[in-house]
C-alpha cells in the first residue's frame, strides 16, 4: 500500500496532516527546519514518523545549504521556517539554490499579518513576496485547507522537473497562525 494511502482520515484532515502526506507521496524524506510554533504540530509529527529524517537546524541557510546537498547526493528535501527566518535567505537563494538549479521547497508558514503585534514581522512579511519575485522563484500562498494538498503536490512536482526552487506560503487563514497570549 502506498504512503498516500496509509494516511489516517484524521491525518488528512489538518493542514499540517496533508503536508506529510504530500511529502512522502513525493519521496522528500529530508526536512531540516527551524523551530516555530505555527509548525510545531507538523514538525512533531515528522519526527514521529520513521519514514523521515528531521532536525532542527541553528539558521535558515544551513537547511537550506543541507537540502541542496542532499539534491546533489540524490535525495529531495524540503525546509520549514517562518517568515521572518526567510528575511536571512536571498544571498543563499541567489547563490546557490537558483543558478544550480536545486528543486529547493520551503513551507514557511506566515507571520506579520492579521493581527500581528510584532512589527519586525509585518515589515519582513512584506519584503517576503518581492524577494521571491526578484529573483523569479514560484511562489503560492495557501490559504484554504481544500487547495493545499493540489498547490502543495503540483509544486513539488514543477520543482524537481523544472529544477527551481518553490516557497509555499502557509497562511494564518490555513493554520491558525500563531496564537497570542493576553
Amino acid at each position: 500500500m502506498a504512503a498516500a494511502e496509509q494516511a489516517s482520515p484524521q491525518d488528512k484532515a489538518t493542514w499540517h496532516g496533508i503536508v506529510l502526506q504530500t511529502l512522502k507521496r513525493n519521496e522528500i524524506k529530508l526536512v531540516p527546519y527551524v523551530p516555530d510554533r505555527v509548525l510545531t504540530t507538523l514538525i512533531k509529527n515528522l519526527h514521529a514518523d520513521p519514514y523521515f529524517t528531521t532536525f532542527p537546524t541553528a539558521r535558515e541557510e544551513e537547511a537550506v545549504g543541507i537540502v541542496s546537498g542532499a539534491w546533489m547526493a540524490g535525495m529531495r528535501g524540503a525546509v520549514l521556517m517562518q517568515t521572518s527566518g526567510f528575511a536571512t535567505l536571498a544571498n543563499v537563494l541567489a547563490s546557490l539554490a537558483v543558478p544550480y538549479q536545486i528543486p529547493l521547497i520551503m513551507f514557511v508558514s506566515e507571520r506579520g499579518t492579521l493581527g500581528e503585534f510584532n512589527y519586525g514581522q509585518a515589515l519582513v512579511c512584506r519584503t517576503m513576496r518581492p524577494v521571491l519575485d526578484s529573483l523569479a522563484m514560484e511562489h503560492h500562498t495557501i490559504t484554504r485547507l481544500d487547495e493545499l494538498e493540489f498547490i502543495a503536490d503540483r509544486s513539488i512536482k514543477q520543482a524537481v522537473a523544472t529544477q527551481a526552487p518553490v516557497a509555499l506560503i502557509l497562511s494564518p487563514l490555513l493554520t491558525g497562525g500563531k496564537t497570542f497570549d493576553k
